[in-house]
């Protein structure tokens, strides 16, 4: 498992000065964005790199023979291999641009889907996955009569790994978890999932739609069949996404969209498809997207992952105590290999009227079910208010979430 280390040494006021958004007011108070799961802000070398494509490169890719269309195909596979260094995939053919992490999960359900599952087959997930990592499953469950099991997970928020050896079977055919729970920050054992799958031939996918902005991800160590993210989640643009399968798996699939670009051939009586990855790639791309997220991890890279997963772990600490403090606040998810998220609830106060609240001074958190709901189900609770720390964030926006989170509930109880 990925361990974040601790003992940071980076300038945050330094890179807080990257990110244009941090420095305005809102309600009059200056930002504090704790609002980094759902999506992060963005550094000035990505918006430039995306204004740079449209003032200087803009065009179609891939089929042009003109110089602005040879370099834009240029910087966009360009981009792909950025993508394939930083995970270390095999392949830059592996790395299957989407439009973000909900897509990558329903390729990969319709495609894998339609090739391999059949009636009384089983498909595994965790019960904290996003819905993003359920409903696909739940529909290709319910078309070709195959079975959802669920891996249970205990008060901690932590996959219950007995169990989950227990649902393996020869029925198995894929087992699709998070990498980092999106809601309780748990840090799944994903090499151990894997490990224990691939035992019995059972190919696995990791949803690292949480992982990627918080640590190192070394595709080939861990040896996942899939992964997927969003560009949005570590510091990149919208719309844009990643789906990682090793070549083996995608060569046997089928396409999921078809059009320009997925061919090689088209007759009225046959169509030959093109080799990976267009394939899968479908029309024209999120090109300037695509730029933007391979600007993002040379940023995240400049900076280091382990300096800032030094530093997340500090910041994670210091708003664990901080909160833990306030009469009547509970934290949910406790596990011990944890990212820089934290969900808590209030007692006898709903979290939309704290979260509305603190918007009010300022502070961005997310509330609500997280999309999550079969998760709020197990812990009993309509929702969390959940803070999401990332690298620029400081101690002093902790301080001010407490003395918020405080204010309301005087003006609440």
């Amino acid at each position: 498992m990925e361990t974040i280390i601790k003992n940071s040494t980076l300038n945050i006021q330094k890179i807080r000065q990257d990110f244009p958004i941090l420095s305005q007011k809102v309600n009059g108070k200056p930002l504090v964005y704790l609002d980094n799961g759902a999506t992060a802000q963005k550094p000035k070398q990505v918006i430039d790199a995306i204004s740079n494509y449209y003032q200087k490169q803009n065009a179609n890719i891939h089929r042009g023979v003109h110089q602005l269309s040879i370099e834009t195909t240029v910087a966009y596979e360009n981009a792909r291999i950025t993508v394939q260094k930083h995970l270390n995939a095999a392949f830059p053919q592996e790395i299957i641009f989407t439009s973000g992490t909900t897509e990558s999960l329903n390729l990969l359900a319709n495609s894998f889907g339609k090739k391999y599952i059949k009636t009384g087959d089983e498909i595994i997930i965790s019960e904290m996955e996003h819905h993003s990592n359920i409903l696909p499953w739940q529909i290709l469950c319910e078309e070709k009569g195959a079975i959802l099991k669920v891996i249970p997970i205990n008060e901690k928020g932590e996959l219950l790994m007995d169990e989950y050896t227990k649902l393996l079977s020869n029925k198995t055919k894929i087992v699709a978890v998070t990498h980092i729970s999106n809601t309780l920050g748990t840090i799944n054992p994903v090499k151990e999932i894997i490990e224990l799958a691939h035992k019995k031939n059972i190919p696995v996918l990791i949803d690292g739609a949480q992982a990627l902005p918080h640590i190192k991800v070394d595709l080939q160590a861990l040896d996942a069949d899939f992964y997927c993210f969003g560009a949005h989640k570590i510091f990149g643009p919208t719309g844009v996404g990643i789906l990682y399968g090793k070549e083996k798996w995608l060569n046997e699939m089928p396409p999921y969209k078809v059009g320009g670009g997925t061919i090689k051939t088209v007759t009225f009586e046959k169509t030959e498809y093109a080799d990976l990855p267009l394939k899968f790639e479908a029309g024209t791309p999120n090109i300037e997207g695509g730029i933007g997220l391979a600007a993002a991890i040379d940023y995240v890279n400049e900076i280091g992952l382990e300096n800032i997963g030094a530093y997340e772990c500090e910041l994670l600490e210091y708003a664990t105590a901080k909160l833990s403090a306030i009469e009547g606040l509970r934290i949910i998810g406790t596990a011990k290999e944890k990212a820089s998220v934290i969900s808590f609830v209030i007692e006898d106060i709903h979290p939309l009227d704290i979260g509305t609240i603190l918007d009010k001074q300022g502070i961005a958190v997310r509330t609500g079910h997280h999309c999550t709901q079969p998760l709020m189900q197990h812990f009993g609770i309509p929702g969390t208010i959940r803070a999401s720390l990332v690298f620029y964030n400081t101690k002093e926006e902790i301080d001010l979430l407490a003395n918020g989170i405080q204010k309301a509930i005087k003006m609440l109880k």
